[in-house]
Formats: C-alpha cells, structure tokens, sequence
C-alpha cells in the first residue's frame, strides 16, 4: 500500500503544480488509489486538499518520491529520524519548499470498524538531491534486470512449474495498455517506464510466493538473486519516472 498510494501523491501532486491538472483532480486520484487521506497528526491534522494548499502556500515546488528498504535508503537524503521512519514504511514522499523539505511518511489510518484511510505523518527532511538514477539510466537498468530475471523465472525446473499467474504476468509485459501509475504532464518515457515497472512490481511479488519444493539451493540462489535485482531496479525505476516531472524536455 505505501509505495503506490506515495507514488501517487507524488505523481498527480507534481501534475497540479507543474499546471496539468487542478487541486481537486489531483487529491480525488491519489484518493481513489487508497482511500481518504490525511495530512499531520492531532490536534493538527488536516485534510490531504487542505494540507496540500498550505505546502503550496508556504513555497512548496515539487514532491520527490522514495521507495527504500534495509541497506538501500533510495530516495532518502536524512536526517536519520525520517530515514528510519521511511525504511520502516517502505515509502516516503519530500516536500521541497525552496531551500528545506518537508518528509511525508504513509502509515494506515483506522477509525471505528470501516474506516480505513491513510495519515501522512509529517518530519524535517534534507532538501539536498538523492542519489538516484535519471530516466535513461534507470530505463536500462530495468532492461537488464528485466531479461536476468524472466530468463531464471523460466528456466528453473521446479515439480509444480511456474504458475499461471506469473507465466500471466509475464506475457502482460508486452501490453503498452497495462498499468500507467503516472499524472497528465509527464514525459512519454516516464509513462512508459512507469508502467513497465509497475507490472514488474507484480512479477516480484507473485514469484517470491512460488512454491520452492524441488528446486536446488543453486536454484533457489539463482531465483532468489535474481528477484532481488529486479526489485532494486522496479523502484528506481519507478523513483526516476515519478521525479521526472519538472525535467527539461528533449
């Protein structure tokens, strides 16, 4: 739940201040992506159209997207509180308001027996650059991450073989039609790699659930790795083409 509905934020918040789209259109999509959400914690909380009003009113200029885990603060730049809080989360979102930012953590939000929303908690972040890849880099690390993977995917001999849904998803990987995370205003490469990435995403997640009874540990290492590398490059892929948004056009 965290990296899609930050993906979103940062994705459809970027198209309203780059003009693509209204406030309203905006917070509606992120929304319909997770639910209602909220913006702060009490007595301050405040809705995410209200909370987002009052980022742009206080100088906010683009929302960046992190996506790390344990050994790869991707997206992250500190201090170390909000670094552990995001790892912990799986996702983050930084508010740059000219010189600082503003750290926007996802974490769920219950209330009563049906209300299930989502609470931005908020933390001071670094406005410095991450050290994260740009369109084209990260466009060729999905690639050969992409072949490694479908080739120890199809190749291990497991007794119950791959299952349909991943030989399903697989094939889905050539529908251009299939999964566009991004917002109105982005370039075509990033809604290209951003889609590719987000049915990776469901490869990864499908695949780490086979069944490993009959493989070797050579198998089960080759599988294993080859996961890993593909995770590693869906979310700097992702991280690229949802940042890309204030990038120079070609």
């Amino acid at each position: 739940m965290s990296k899609d509905v930050a993906t979103a934020l940062v994705a459809w918040g970027n198209a309203w201040l780059t003009g693509s789209v209204g406030l309203d259109e905006a917070v509606d999509a992120v929304e319909e992506a997770a639910g209602p959400q909220i913006l702060g914690g009490e007595p301050a909380e405040v809705t995410l159209r209200r909370g987002l009003g009052d980022l742009r009113v206080g100088g906010l200029t683009a929302l960046r997207l992190a996506l790390p885990e344990p050994g790869d603060p991707l997206g992250l730049t500190g201090p170390a509180e909000f670094n552990r809080t995001a790892i912990d989360a799986g996702a983050a979102v930084v508010a740059l308001l000219g010189d600082r930012a503003i750290g926007l953590v996802p974490e769920e939000d219950r209330r009563g027996s049906s209300y299930v929303g989502v609470r931005w908690t908020t933390h001071d972040a670094s406005a410095s650059p991450p050290d994260v890849p740009g369109l084209a880099d990260a466009d060729r690390q999905l690639t050969l991450a992409m072949r490694d993977a479908t080739e120890a995917l199809l190749t291990v001999d497991d007794v119950t073989g791959v299952p349909p849904e991943i030989a399903d998803a697989l094939v889905d990987l050539r529908d251009p039609q299939r999964g566009h995370p991004l917002a109105p205003g982005y370039p075509p490469r990033a809604h290209r790699l951003a889609a590719l990435a987000t049915r990776l995403s469901m490869v990864v997640d499908l695949a780490r659930r086979m069944d490993e009874r009959g493989l070797t540990a050579d198998q089960m290492h080759r599988r294993g790795e080859a996961l890993r590398l593909l995770d590693r490059a869906v979310r700097r892929a992702l991280v690229a083409a949802c940042n890309s948004a204030f990038d120079p056009v070609p």
